[in-house]
C-alpha cells in the first residue's frame, strides 16, 4: 500500500529530533545572552544585536531558498528510487558562489552599512567579521537541506547543538584569555563566536555526509534548484527587508502617538525583547513539523499520492490548533505573571496577553506554507508572506499614531489570520 511506504514514522521522528535540538539550543541560547549581557554590557548588547537584520538578510539571500529547493527535489528523488547526490552539488554550487559575492560585498560595504542602515558606525568592524560566516553557513544549509529531503533529521539536528555550543564556548573560552590578560570582551568576541559555532557545524556536516557520484545530469538539477529557490529567495529577502521597515518605523510611529523618543524605544523593546519571544518559544515544534513536512508531502506529490497529502493537511491543521489554543489559553492565564517574575516589566505581561491570541494562526500559517511549497507551490507562499507582510506596515503607518502600539498587535493578528485562511483556501484547491 503506498500510505504504508509513506509512513508518518519517519517524519514523527525526524520532528521530534529538531525539537529537542531546538530547544536545548534556545536554553543555551538564552543562558548566553545572559551572559553576554553582564560580561559585554547592555550597549554592547545592543550594538550586537543591531547587526542580526543584516545577518538574516545575507542567509535569505545566499541559503534559505536553496536549502527549501534541495529537501523538495531530494524528497522527489528519493521517491523514484534515484539518489539526491546531483541535487546537493547544484545547491552548494548554486549557495556558495551566491556566498563568497555576498560576503566580499558585506565587507566591502560595512562602513556604508554601518553608517546609512544601522545608523551605528560601530557596526563595521562586527559586519567584516560576521561575513566570514556566510559562505560556512551556505555549505551548513545545504547539506541539511539534503538531509531534511532524506527525512534524517540526526545531522542537522546534532549540527544545530554542536553550532550553539562551539559558539558559547568558544566566547568563553576568550572571555577566560582576555580575563587573565586584565582585559574585558566586546561586541566584536561574540560575532567571532558565530564564526566559531558557523565552521564547528559545517565540519560535523561534512565529516557526516557521504558525498556520492552524481549519476545524472548537473545543469538539469542546477536549473531545477535555481527555478524553485528564486521566489523562495525573494520573499525570504522581501520579509526580511520588510520587518526592517517594521523595527525602523514603530518607534517613530509611536512617537506621532505622543510618546517621546526614549519611551518609544522603550515600549517597543519590551514588545520585540521580552513579549514576542516568550510568545514565540513554541513554535520551535511547529517549524521542526514544518522542515521535515516539506519533504514528506514533496514525496507524496512525485507519487500522486493525494490522500496522504489531505490526511497531512488534515493532520496538521488539527494539532496546530490544538497546540495554538493551548498555548493562547496558558498566555491569557500566566501572561501577566509572566511578565512581572520572568521579565520584571508589567508592560510586558499585557503584551504577553495580547500576543496569546496570535498562537493558532502563527503556528498554522508556518505548517501550511511548508506544505504549499512541498507542493510546488512557492510563489503562492510568497505572495502569502508579502500580503502579510504588507497588512503588518499598514497598521504600523495608519494606526498606530492614532491608537499606539496596540494598533501594531492587532495588525498582527490580522495578517496571520488572513494568511492562515487564504493558506487553507489554497491548499483545499490543491488536493481536491
Amino acid at each position: 500500500m503506498q500510505n504504508s511506504k509513506l509512513s508518518s514514522h519517519p517524519l514523527i521522528t525526524g520532528a521530534l529530533l529538531l525539537t529537542l535540538s531546538g530547544l536545548l539550543s534556545r536554553i543555551i541560547g538564552f543562558f548566553y545572552r545572559i551572559f553576554l549581557s553582564h560580561t559585554i554590557g547592555a550597549e554592547g548588547l545592543g550594538i550586537y544585536q543591531l547587526i542580526f537584520p543584516i545577518y538574516a538578510l545575507t542567509f535569505s539571500l545566499t541559503a534559505a531558498g536553496i536549502q527549501t529547493a534541495l529537501s523538495k527535489f531530494v524528497a522527489e528523488a528519493v521517491a523514484r528510487k534515484r539518489q539526491g547526490y546531483t541535487y546537493l552539488y547544484a545547491g552548494l554550487i548554486l549557495s556558495l558562489g551566491l556566498s563568497f559575492l555576498c560576503a566580499a560585498l558585506l565587507y566591502l560595504w560595512a562602513g556604508p552599512l554601518s553608517d546609512h542602515m544601522l545608523e551605528e558606525p560601530r557596526c563595521a568592524p562586527l559586519l567584516r567579521i560576521l561575513a566570514l560566516t556566510v559562505p560556512f553557513g551556505a555549505i551548513h544549509s545545504c547539506i541539511n537541506g539534503y538531509y531534511y529531503g532524506l527525512k534524517r533529521t540526526s545531522i542537522p539536528a546534532v549540527s544545530q547543538l554542536l553550532e550553539q555550543i562551539a559558539r558559547v564556548g568558544g566566547v568563553y573560552v576568550i572571555y577566560r584569555i582576555v580575563m587573565e590578560q586584565g582585559t574585558s570582551i566586546t561586541a566584536k568576541t561574540a560575532v567571532w563566536g558565530l564564526v566559531i559555532g558557523e565552521i564547528a557545524s559545517v565540519l560535523v556536516c561534512v565529516t557526516c555526509t557521504r558525498f556520492g557520484r552524481m549519476r545524472h545530469p548537473l545543469l538539469p538539477a542546477l536549473g531545477q534548484v535555481f527555478s524553485m529557490a528564486l521566489p523562495l529567495t525573494a520573499s525570504r529577502v522581501l520579509v526580511n527587508l520588510f520587518q526592517s521597515m517594521e523595527s525602523i518605523q514603530i518607534p517613530i510611529r509611536l512617537k506621532a502617538f505622543g510618546y517621546t523618543g526614549p519611551e518609544a524605544l522603550s515600549v517597543y523593546g519590551v514588545l520585540t525583547g521580552m513579549a514576542m519571544p516568550m510568545v514565540l518559544f513554541p513554535s520551535v515544534i511547529t517549524n521542526s513539523v514544518s522542515v521535515m513536512l516539506l519533504p514528506a508531502i514533496s514525496e507524496a506529490a512525485a507519487r500522486e499520492n493525494t490522500g496522504y497529502i489531505r490526511n497531512a493537511v488534515r493532520k496538521s491543521c488539527i494539532y496546530c490548533l490544538i497546540l495554538g489554543f493551548g498555548c493562547t489559553l496558558f498566555f491569557l492565564l500566566t501572561g501577566r505573571f509572566l511578565g512581572q517574575v520572568v521579565f520584571g516589566n508589567v508592560l510586558a505581561g499585557a503584551f504577553i496577553v495580547t500576543l496569546g491570541w496570535i498562537c493558532p494562526f502563527l503556528y498554522l500559517t508556518t505548517t501550511l506554507c511548508s506544505i504549499l511549497n512541498g507542493l510546488g507551490r512557492t510563489t503562492a507562499t510568497f505572495l502569502l508572506n508579502l500580503t502579510a507582510s504588507g497588512i503588518r506596515i499598514l497598521f504600523v503607518w495608519f494606526f498606530i499614531p492614532a491608537f499606539g502600539i496596540r494598533a501594531y498587535l492587532i495588525g498582527m493578528l490580522a495578517s496571520y489570520l488572513a494568511e492562515c485562511t487564504a493558506a487553507i483556501l489554497l491548499l483545499r484547491k490543491a488536493v481536491k
